[in-house]
């Protein structure tokens, strides 16, 4: 009996030690920013998520900056990190960071961003192209399928690239609607500039598509401002709450293409133990936008 007794307090210890090892391996998350209810949903669900998995999760945000981003992903480098999440703030720029990372043996996720150029270990993320697809499609009904539209863009992020090329996809169906006009707006405010450029230029604008929310809201300020709240329609992607309010509420926000952080965020920590675990993941894993109109 304490032959059998030792035996299994043997194999208790070694499980313990062995999860306590994998619990202490590090994750690293790297994320664009924390100025955006996505992005603070998306953190909060993969905190929420390592706690339930019991995970070493430690979060770092960028702010938008890629000599932050890289310094981050150095830092989780150094930590001995064994996979890092990464929401890239420029999807070319980060893969001097990838690279390295991967170089050192840790397993690079994307989350919601994709990198370009690199094969990372799996990339979750809402299809932006077919959300690009369907902001075409809103655009073209609302404005009877002819009129004039702008687009408010963030060109070094793949993600956004791939929602403007299915809405210009979108939009050959459609031979009526044209585009006039596409400018850059990152921020809110930056977004405010462009929508007002675009409209004083083209003041037979009847449709703009903001890239994300910030850009959508920004653009209904600026129709407003200009008086053409009559004439003019937006419609934004990323569906949070204010975005979502402003479509109930306000006639120039026509609808917004919906994404789902909380799943993204779960999605990104699950794969990440999995890897950890030795598992296999697939290489894309995405998740298909809704679409929120009055």
């Amino acid at each position: 009996m304490k032959k059998i007794f030792k035996q299994l307090m043997y194999g208790s210890a070694i499980a313990v030690a062995c999860s306590s090892a994998w619990a202490a391996d590090l994750i690293g998350a790297s994320l664009l920013t924390q100025q955006h209810p996505f992005y603070i949903e998306l953190a909060d669900a993969m905190k929420l998520e390592a706690k339930e998995k019991g995970v070493n999760l430690e979060l770092s945000i960028a702010n938008q900056d890629l000599g932050k981003q890289l310094a981050d992903v150095e830092d989780f480098i150094v930590k001995g990190a064994k996979a890092i999440i990464i929401s890239p703030v420029d999807s070319q720029g980060v893969l001097p960071a990838i690279k390295k990372a991967q170089n050192a043996g840790i397993k690079v996720i994307t989350v919601d961003v994709p990198a370009k150029g690199v094969e990372v270990t799996s990339y979750i993320g809402t299809d932006n192209y077919i959300g690009g697809v369907k902001a075409g499609e809103l655009m073209a009904k609302e404005l009877g399928n002819k009129g004039n539209i702008a687009i408010i863009d963030y060109p070094t992020v793949q993600s956004v690239v791939l929602r403007i090329d299915g809405f210009k996809k979108a939009l050959t169906d459609y031979p009526e609607v044209k585009i006039v006009a596409q400018q850059t707006g990152i921020t809110r405010a930056e977004a405010l500039a462009a929508a007002q450029n675009m409209l004083q230029a083209n003041p037979d604008i009847q449709g703009i598509f903001g890239f994300g929310d910030d850009a959508a809201l920004a653009a209904a300020v600026a129709v407003k401002s200009a008086g053409l709240q009559q004439q003019v329609k937006v419609i934004g992607f990323d569906g949070m709450k204010e975005a979502r309010d402003a479509v109930d509420s306000d006639p120039v926000m026509v609808g917004v293409i919906r994404q789902y952080p909380d799943k993204m965020g779960k999605e990104a920590v699950d794969t990440a133990v999995k890897v950890l675990a030795g598992e296999n993941v697939p290489l894309e894993q995405p998740i298909e936008p809704g679409v929120y109109t009055k």
